[in-house]
């Protein structure tokens, strides 16, 4: 074990002005420490900030950035406007981990690449510059979209992925004391030649907050997560949709997409091929049309492609009510 540097935090300020790697639940950051995928030098304890309520705001929630997986998922708010969320959130890990892993740690979880956890492999994201052996190796759970010839690790979480689709704003904080509210959808960052840079957060910066809009009025919610197993796995294929049908035609549509890419995946040209349209098979098949148009399969992960066009086909039907 390498050692580190401690502290514990007493407040969001006296944390950003530390100068550390930020720790809450540890369900991600301390497997990466025990295999020395991530070596931090200072660990900030933020634990015990009082960031772990959920409160009403502007017609949404203002979710604290330690509000537990399992806490916000079995809230009454969350149950009753945003189903998406609560279970994209009971699809994820397991009740042990939910426990423990927050919102924020959530969002900021790292990839499950085999390459990028084995410190043996070549891996740009871990160690900018090696390569990737994933385009050459075992990729069946990699990326098709938004890839890029240095990196075609996938975004492992379910959380953000109904966040995306829900138009969650991430609230943060700066060591220089600003604040800034970043729209989710501009939060993640594509692979390109920089795949160790995930996210537009700055050094120190502090994710306190995540505010989500008061939902579509009459919308149907669905989260769809097809795995290996039934449980403790993550999505090969997810769909996060908010779809609304008034007078036989679709009028709001959103939809995210997770197993697929670098980030949780929204496309405006997949509900552009929606809006405006009767809920039928023309649409729905324009849908996966838009969605796919610059898929990718690398050998092993090729089977992604029809299995997304069938995943986000069903998952329409199921929100249209239109029969198969």
């Amino acid at each position: 074990m390498k050692s580190f540097n401690y502290a514990r935090a007493d407040s969001p300020e006296a944390a950003v002005r530390a100068g550390g790697r930020f720790i809450a639940g540890g369900t991600n950051l301390l497997d990466l420490m025990k295999l020395q995928v991530e070596t931090p030098e200072k660990l900030v304890d933020i634990s015990r900030l009082d960031l772990n309520t959920v409160e009403e705001q502007d017609g949404g929630l203002l979710i604290g950035a330690l509000v537990p997986n399992s806490d916000l998922a079995a809230d009454p708010r969350v149950i009753a406007n945003y189903p998406v969320l609560s279970r994209a959130l009971l699809a994820g890990a397991s009740g042990q981990l939910r426990n423990k892993a927050t919102t924020g740690g959530n969002l900021l979880q790292r990839t499950r690449c085999y390459f990028f956890y084995d410190t043996h492999a070549a891996c740009n994201k871990r160690e900018p510059g090696s390569g990737c052996d994933a385009l050459g190796g075992f990729n069946r759970i990699h990326a098709i979209l938004g890839t890029s010839e240095h990196c075609i690790a996938t975004h492992p979480g379910d959380m953000p992925v109904a966040m995306r689709a829900l138009d969650a704003t991430v609230v943060t904080l700066k060591p220089d004391g600003d604040r800034r509210r970043i729209p989710l959808g501009d939060f993640y960052r594509l692979p390109g030649d920089t795949p160790h840079i995930e996210t537009v957060l700055e050094s120190g910066e502090l994710i306190t907050h995540v505010a989500l809009p008061a939902p579509p009025p009459g919308a149907r919610q669905l989260y769809r997560k097809v795995r290996d197993r039934a449980s403790y796995a993550f999505a090969l294929v997810s769909v996060a949709g908010v779809i609304a049908v008034e007078n036989g035609t679709i009028t709001h549509a959103a939809l995210a997409f997770g197993g697929l890419a670098h980030q949780p995946w929204r496309d405006p040209a997949v509900e552009g091929a929606l809006v405006g349209r009767a809920p039928e098979q023309a649409a729905f098949d324009a849908a996966a049309d838009a969605l796919l148009v610059g898929a990718r399969g690398f050998g092993h992960n090729d089977f992604k492609i029809p299995l997304a066009r069938r995943v986000l086909i069903t998952a329409l039907r199921d929100l249209t009510g239109e029969p198969a």
